[in-house]
């Protein structure tokens, strides 16, 4: 079962454990439980696990709306403070770590605090409560040729996913995870992936180039995606042309049609306040929209210019550039599942390691060192003189590698690294040959590990700080950083100058999260009696993810991801030690905090330059927890001319919290949405209503620009 549910140890209630997302969280009652085990069919939604408890009151530890529907699952009301009648009631509670549903036959009262949502019983009774995990798997494997014209066949079966054609299929647990792709000399079609007719087509010459990026397209609007001169997508009876400006029409379309579905799902099943509902310069008719056929519905949407709408537009998260070849077509499904704007480059532009043109730390004649990231150098805070510790041992001073020769250059040189081009969206990822600078470098093995993800023994959080540096000390005190929640469970430990053994056995076991402070270099891991190279090693790796805070950890990285990881933060040049301390210490937090891999460093980068030496390998949405919120929250304060202050609140999709997911912001008494990904600015806050909002949760702020922390945050009211 992929989800425990056990009774609480320390106080009345139960503990909730999803061993597949990794996420935990307590649900209180007024009395000591007994959780007996009831049929899942007892709810009106799908659960994975389901209990019994008799109890007066339900609370959980988050500010949750409460949905309220009869036992035949009408809708009958939705808020956070309201009172029901005698009767029998499914309800559901937003957001939780897991789908969280519950069954009564008494009436009830919604209450909420700034911290919790409370359910009392009219007559303490008992209470069905049942749990599903966010947790998405395909339904099968399409097995397919690699020519254009097969794939195209296979793509045109990822909506099959969809669990509804409604608008409503852009909230994320309504899409479903698209069916896998394998080359296979045959077509072969699961029994189980059923093709879904939305009267869509999308025509585009059959070539990689052109079918790459109409993949999210393609699962979005579950359309047939067929051979034709003019790239262009058809209807009932409409066609809208994909050129001039092939991929940036493509990017155009989805980004317009998901979110104007978000508005139109209002008129839906989830009639909430939605802000970009109340603020849109659209004159449409959405309860019209909200009823007619996909197909129809899209051919109104795609009416309206973009230029229209392009003002309303969030910034999208994540762009995936997929190298036009065979060999990439079982990556198309993750891809597609993450709605990710999709660019197929047919060439790529290589980084010349001799130029020091953005890779990072590269040595001058002589052993000078030259330092150049992203074409701008480095600021006087983290410039790096002949006498800084570096973490190594060139004759410039120590690096974060061990004993590397003046020789030896930024990295190895079978490593081919390239640029691509630059996106508009937050995080980037790169599917192809080569080592991408700035973008997660996304593999098919990390991918297929997060749907492997299988249960755990035990329902707590490893960590493992792992220090094999004696003048890195200063890095290894994260170990403190993380477990900083009131509501999850960690097991944090902290190790110091592993023997080669020792560091193999560290990598064997099932860590959640491997934090390595140390040296790496052509040898590979240095340990107190020797190199460790994973590179070469037949290992067993069990470490789930990881940060290698050591210079040119790139080969090391990959290779824990090829041999077992699902991701991790590494290196593409030797790094100095004062910003990577700095770095391991930002990532640290904001791992804790639920943040993925890839909106980790996305933050970490805008607090220092040096960031842009590290990528993601593998997997980037990798967590090790989730945030209290759900979704993934960073905040800047900015001080106005009165004593209050001007609030932006970023939202960044997490996890299960996907892109279109719901959030609202609890500094403000109103109970408006907000769709995810957002940019949500408060102006004229009280200093008071700020800390009260940030004592709900360890938040990354900017502060002055510079990142800071709720513990960190200098008195509000002092200020101005």
């Amino acid at each position: 079962m992929s989800i425990d549910i056990d009774p609480l140890r320390a106080a009345d209630g139960l503990t909730v454990t999803d061993h597949i997302e990794n996420t935990q969280f307590e649900v209180y009652t007024d009395r000591r439980v007994d959780p007996q085990p009831r049929p899942e069919s007892d709810h009106y939604f799908p659960v994975d696990a389901s209990v019994a408890v008799e109890t007066g009151s339900i609370e959980i530890p988050r500010v949750g709306l409460v949905e309220t529907r009869d036992w035949d699952g009408n809708l009958l009301t939705r808020g956070d403070c309201y009172e029901m009648p005698a009767g029998e009631y499914h309800i559901g509670i937003n957001p939780a770590p897991t789908k969280t549903y519950l069954g009564i036959k008494t009436g009830f009262s919604v209450s909420t605090t700034d911290r919790t949502t409370r359910i009392d019983l009219d007559v303490p009774s008992e209470i069905r409560l049942g749990f599903r995990s966010l947790h998405q798997t395909p339904a099968g494997t399409i097995k397919t040729p690699t020519d254009p014209k097969s794939v195209m066949k296979a793509v045109s079966l990822l909506g099959t996913a969809l669990q509804t054609t409604s608008p409503e299929r852009s909230f994320p647990t309504l899409r479903g995870h698209p069916p896998l792709i394998e080359p296979n000399e045959s077509f072969e079609i699961p029994s189980q992936v059923t093709p879904i007719d939305s009267n869509v087509e999308i025509i585009i010459p059959p070539e990689y180039r052109y079918l790459y990026p109409v993949v999210s397209l393609a699962y979005y609007f579950a359309a047939d995606v067929v051979p034709g001169d003019e790239p262009r997508i058809e209807g009932d009876g409409w066609t809208y042309p994909l050129e001039p400006g092939f991929e940036e029409r493509t990017a155009q379309v989805l980004r317009q049609s998901f979110h104007m579905d978000c508005l139109a799902r209002t008129e839906g099943f989830y009639p909430v306040d939605l802000h970009e509902r109340e603020t849109t310069n659209l004159d449409l008719n959405w309860e019209q929209l909200y009823d007619l056929p996909l197909a129809e519905r899209l051919g109104e949407y795609l009416d309206v210019p973009f230029e229209e709408i392009e003002p309303e537009l969030p910034q999208w998260t994540l762009t995936t550039d997929v190298r036009p070849d065979p060999e990439n077509v079982e990556m198309l499904p993750f891809v597609a599942g993450e709605l990710s704007i999709i660019r197929s480059p047919e060439t790529v532009t290589p980084v010349d390691n001799d130029e020091g043109a953005g890779v990072g730390f590269f040595r001058g004649p002589g052993g000078n060192t030259a330092i150049t990231i992203e074409g701008r150098a480095m600021s006087d805070d983290v410039s790096v003189d002949c006498g800084e510790l570096m973490r190594g041992g060139a004759s410039v001073g120590d690096t974060r590698g061990a004993d590397a020769s003046v020789e030896r250059g930024a990295v190895p040189a079978q490593t081919e690294f390239i640029r691509p081009e630059p996106v508009d969206t937050v995080e980037h990822a790169w599917v192809g040959d080569g080592v991408p600078l700035d973008a997660n470098k996304a593999t098919l093995d990390a991918y297929h590990r997060r749907l492997e993800a299988g249960q755990v023994e035990q329902s707590r959080i490893s960590v493992l700080v792992v220090c094999n540096d004696e003048q890195m000390r200063e890095e290894d005190n994260v170990g403190d950083l993380y477990g900083l929640r009131d509501m999850v469970q960690f097991d944090i430990e902290v190790r110091h100058d592993l023997s080669r053994e020792e560091m193999r056995d560290v990598l064997s076991s099932n860590v959640d999260f491997l934090h390595y402070i140390g040296h790496v270099d052509d040898r590979g891991m240095q340990c107190a009696d020797d190199y460790l190279d994973l590179t070469n090693e037949d290992l067993e790796i069990g470490v789930s993810a990881f940060l290698l805070n050591a210079c040119q950890s790139y080969q090391q990285g990959e290779a824990l991801v090829h041999r077992g990881s699902r991701g991790g933060i590494v290196t593409l040049s030797d790094v100095a030690n004062s910003p990577a301390t700095k770095l391991g210490r930002i990532i640290a937090r904001l791992m804790n905090s639920g943040f993925n891999l890839r909106t980790a460093l996305h933050v970490a980068k805008r607090e220092l330059i040096t960031g842009h030496q590290y990528i993601v390998v593998g997997d980037g949405g990798t967590t090790i927890c989730q945030s209290r919120s759900g979704a993934a929250l960073v905040l800047s304060l900015e001080h106005t001319q009165t004593e209050c202050l001007d609030v932006l609140v970023e939202g960044f999709p997490n996890g299960p919290y996907g892109i279109g997911s719901l959030m609202y912001i609890n500094l403000e008494r109103d109970d408006r949405n907000y769709i995810i990904p957002s940019k949500v600015s408060i102006n004229e806050v009280t200093a008071k209503k700020v800390k009260d909002f940030l004592d709900l949760e360890d938040t990354p702020i900017f502060y002055d620009e510079k990142l800071t922390w709720n513990d960190e945050l200098p008195d509000l009211t002092d200020q101005g």
